[in-house]
């Protein structure tokens, strides 16, 4: 598993493949002259603020993270530089090379709105895979060319993704750890085409943490196309603060920062957040709490009657392949466990997405299915 642990990596913008930023940014976005907001023009944290119509009275709600009581009266900083500064410390990476959104689903829209241009360019995507993809493109008016995974081993099919590429597709997305089948992706053919694709290839990190293999953060060394969204919605617990994380060369940052709305992030989102990277010691905990609940109820589904295949997880869930995934699901509501039904979606008939709970949880999620053997 990738525990979390501090490296320092300096993102140069190499030129080492033919990927220049300018040629795929939409025309539009290139002339884009962004919001400016009141901490634009003063960027100090002394003295009276009268420049961003603020109710300078106060808030009806208070509210206290450890002793510092929150202005939740005033704007946030608009590009959460303190919080920044922790991750930095904590990925390795200048804050130069950081974006953080409202959640990852903000950075993949932003992804769109850079450089697709609407009902003229293409976007690929590997199912089964992360749904917002197809949501966020269909949302901003993009084609949607899908190359499905290999059935059985779920890797992708690098040959059949470089000859769906044409001179309209400006991004690739790729899940690793993949959701629904949580495996990783192999790095041989993610480096195949970042090296052959001259748009951007966005992968998708969500659930890093609880994988063996290491994230693709060192590559952004190497190639200037890559754009690495991570969130701390998984492994850190946090998925109600919605905080994504985007990890990309400054110029790709810079237009990030240039498209986003100006005061994205709130000030509590900010503060907790803030909070919560002290513990990296309690997450790296839970993170091995998961993976060994994760082994051992992959063992134990294993040898249920209707369970077909448990495929490899590097996430914090497994797909299970059933006899009859629909009725299994509906079994599990009536004893008040939901999980996810994937059955209708593509190469995965028949499977339910489970995610790894507590010990008691999960010990209850057996209980249930050892009934269906009666």
């Amino acid at each position: 598993m990738s525990e979390l642990k501090a490296k320092n990596y300096k993102v140069n913008d190499s030129k080492n493949i033919m990927f220049d930023l300018n040629n795929i940014l939409r025309e539009n976005i290139k002339k884009l002259i962004p919001y400016s907001t009141a901490r634009d023009e003063y960027k100090g944290t002394e003295g009276i603020f009268l420049d961003a119509n603020e109710n300078t009275f106060g808030s009806p709600l208070l509210l206290e993270v450890e002793g510092d009581d929150m202005n939740l009266n005033r704007y946030p900083d608009p590009l959460q530089l303190v919080v920044k500064e922790k991750i930095s410390k904590i990925k390795g990476l200048p804050v130069e090379n950081i974006f953080l959104g409202n959640g990852s689903d903000e950075a993949i829209d932003i992804l769109f709105r850079m450089v697709c241009n609407p009902g003229a360019d293409n976007v690929i995507v590997c199912p089964p895979t992360y749904g917002m993809y197809e949501v966020s493109a269909n949302i901003n008016h993009v084609q949607v060319v899908k190359v499905p995974l290999i059935p059985e081993t779920f890797q992708l099919d690098t040959e059949a993704v470089l000859k769906a590429i044409n001179k309209n597709t400006k991004l690739i997305f790729v899940c690793s750890p993949n959701n629904p089948t949580g495996n990783s992706i192999a790095w041989d053919s993610i480096k195949t085409i970042l090296e052959k694709f001259n748009g951007i290839v966005a992968i998708d990190e969500a659930y890093i943490n609880f994988s063996k293999i290491p994230t693709t953060i060192p590559q952004l060394l190497k190639y200037p196309n890559l754009v690495v969204l991570q969130t701390l919605s998984k492994a850190w617990g946090l998925a109600g603060l919605r905080i994504g994380m985007a990890f990309a060369s400054k110029d790709i940052i810079d237009v990030f920062n240039k498209v986003k709305p100006p005061y994205n992030i709130n000030v509590v989102s900010q503060k907790f957040a803030l909070q919560a990277l002290e513990n990296i010691q309690q997450v790296n905990e839970w993170i091995k709490d998961v993976v060994k609940e994760r082994d051992k109820l992959s063992e134990e589904l294993s040898k249920l009657p209707f369970v077909i295949k448990i495929y490899p997880s590097d996430a914090n869930f497994i797909l299970v392949k059933t006899t009859d995934g629909k009725g299994i699901y509906n079994h599990l509501v009536d004893n008040k466990i939901i999980v996810r039904d994937r059955s209708k979606v593509e190469l995965c008939e028949g499977a339910l997405r489970i995610t790894i709970g507590t010990p008691d949880e999960n010990k209850k999620v057996l209980e249930a299915l050892k009934l269906l053997r009666k």
